[in-house]
């Protein structure tokens, strides 16, 4: 790595610690139902009418059972919503290229996957949806979602937090008042900003231009700067267009490519001091934050260089021997920016990219892959990166309390049985999900009939597509052909178990926690910060996702990287 390079990563890392503070304290005001914020003039008057149509009263808590109840229901008859414009788009309005509409397996995996924060896309953005199924079919799940993720973190630190209690909170309240307070305003303000960099926003048709060959090129137009916004603060990375942030329209210049690897990361970051607002002890919320920060960095460092080094096989043949892997990089982008924002939107669950994944060298694509198959903990999607990073703190602490011969404690509140089978049940179907469907698809006709490329980069494909499902990422190794329909149907399935099935036992582990009476701690309590608490909990990340998914990365990255070694591909 370069001078520059190292300074962008400084940049990037400081800006991050600036903006945690400011958005956790806001967070503070925007979930407490409550709380007052600098927009109630504006918005209140829309929060109670809003309120009124849905028939519920937010002063009223939901046990962790209802708040989960309620939340399946919304987000079941958002799936059937977005099914419904997608496949009747052809009849609806703001369709000027009069796109076709969508056929069913391809409708249910991507109303699913925009459902579920993951934006996996099996198709072409520009050429396959017209500007309204863009517009109120996806983009609005992409509040949505991303608020339903805020509120199940909201609802288990509050788990945490609260002593002998029996509530977590108002699924309504907090998804509503985390729309209005939150999301809306952040994102008004950045689609602004992306304006005045040069992306596009408009519903013009699209453009015909003549090239100086004198063939035809078509040039997308559309409400691109408002979808990018949420897109990128929300974590869902579904893009307007299909090379996504690699295209000039979606990322036009080096500071939006800035500010927007910053948007992915600020939610998340700034819930991390929202926890240690939350429980009182802010220095475990900075804990938190610097275990996720050591793995990230360690990540960025990894695949930068890697991707410096450039393939090995070229280099043998004396191609390029001193620039690094640039392909599928945007020039304008380089090496160091494409790592650290393939790093960035794989530690969170975003998925949006700058550069092609599958394009990059078996250990610079390794490093995405892995970050994934930890579970999306590293920052990870909005809230769900807090809640799926808390599941580790619980598992750190019961290790540390099996070290020293005592009852595990988390914050003053015994750790038993009942938390650590809940932890481990969650755990265990993130490892299912991503395994079992990578293993069917590695031996199925209709999995290998996907592939363009053979030995371990064709299974690496494979393991990256259900890690990124499951792990609601959305981003891809492009080199699979997905838009069959077995794969839109076993991705959704596994969107669906990685968004829900892991929800559920969290919030049974967030009913357990507030029922506890929270006792003083003791000389023999293990503190929940410093360097030590850091320390074992990135330990217990890595241990967990190197026992869970190690020989499966063996087969695909790790052997490909040899054979490169080797001058062989298979």
């Amino acid at each position: 790595m370069h001078t520059n390079d190292w300074l962008q990563l400084a940049l990037f890392l400081g800006l991050l610690a600036l903006i945690t503070k400011p958005l956790g304290l806001y967070l503070m005001q925007v979930l407490d139902a409550q709380g007052r914020t600098w927009l109630d003039p504006i918005l209140k008057p829309i929060e109670k009418l809003t309120y009124r149509l849905l028939g519920t009263d937010p002063q009223r808590e939901q046990n962790w059972k209802q708040y989960t109840l309620s939340m399946l229901a919304f987000s079941l008859i958002g799936i059937v919503f977005t099914y419904l414009i997608l496949r009747c788009q052809h009849l609806l309005p703001w369709n000027p290229q009069g796109l076709p509409a969508l056929s069913p397996h391809l409708a249910f995996n991507t109303a699913v996957s925009f459902t579920t924060n993951t934006n996996w896309q099996s198709y072409g953005g520009e050429a396959t949806l017209s500007y309204f199924s863009q517009m109120v079919g996806l983009t609005f799940h992409n509040f949505v979602s991303a608020a339903t993720g805020i509120a199940i973190a909201a609802a288990l630190v509050r788990g945490i937090a609260r002593s002998s209690g029996k509530t977590l909170g108002n699924f309504w309240a907090d998804l509503v008042r985390v729309t209005y307070y939150l999301l809306l305003p952040l994102c008004g303000a950045f689609a602004l900003f992306l304006v005045s960099q040069g992306m596009i926003q408009n519903f013009e048709s699209y453009t015909k231009a003549t090239t100086l060959e004198g063939t035809e090129q078509v040039i997308a137009q559309g409400p691109m700067a408002s979808q990018v916004a949420i897109k990128m603060l929300g974590t869902n990375g579904g893009g307007f267009v299909n090379a996504n942030a690699a295209h000039p329209f979606e990322n036009p210049t080096p500071l939006s490519n800035l500010v927007q690897m910053l948007a992915i990361f600020a939610i998340g970051s700034g819930l991390t001091y929202y926890l240690g607002r939350m429980v009182k002890n802010q220095a475990h919320g900075w804990a938190v934050w610097a275990a996720m920060m050591v793995l990230f960095t360690s990540g960025v460092l990894v695949c930068a260089h890697a991707e410096a080094q450039g393939n090995p096989i070229h280099q043998q043949l004396g191609v390029a021997a001193t620039d690094g892997n640039m392909e599928g990089k945007e020039v304008r982008f380089g090496i160091f920016n494409s790592s650290l924002f393939a790093t960035v939107t794989t530690a969170a669950s975003c998925g949006a990219v700058n550069s092609m994944h599958d394009s990059f060298t078996a250990i610079g694509g390794f490093v995405p892959l892995f970050m994934m198959e930890l579970g999306e903990v590293v920052i990870g999607g909005v809230g769900a990166g807090l809640y799926g990073m808390l599941v580790f703190v619980i598992l750190a602490v019961f290790i540390a309390g099996l070290m020293v011969g005592r009852t595990p404690e988390y914050l003053g509140k015994k750790i038993q049985a009942k938390e650590v089978k809940l932890a481990m049940l969650t755990l265990l179907i993130l490892t299912l999900s991503i395994l079992g469907f990578t293993a069917w698809a590695s031996v199925s006709a209709w999995g290998l009939a996907g592939l363009n490329n053979a030995g371990p980069h064709g299974f690496s494909e494979m393991l990256y597509a259900y890690s990124s499902a499951t792990a609601n990422n959305g981003s891809a190794f492009a080199g699979l052909t997905a838009n069959t329909p077995w794969y839109n149907t076993t991705l959704g399935v596994a969107m669906l178990i990685g968004r829900f099935l892991m929800i559920v036992p969290i919030m049974a582990l967030a009913g357990s926690l507030v029922q506890k009476q929270a006792a003083p701690p003791t000389a023999g309590t293990f503190p929940a910060h410093g360097a030590t608490f850091t320390l074992l909990l990135i330990g217990t990340v890595l241990l967990v996702g190197a026992l869970n998914f190690l020989p499966a990365l063996a087969l695909g990255p790790v052997v490909e990287h040899f054979l490169t070694l080797q001058g062989r591909l298979f």
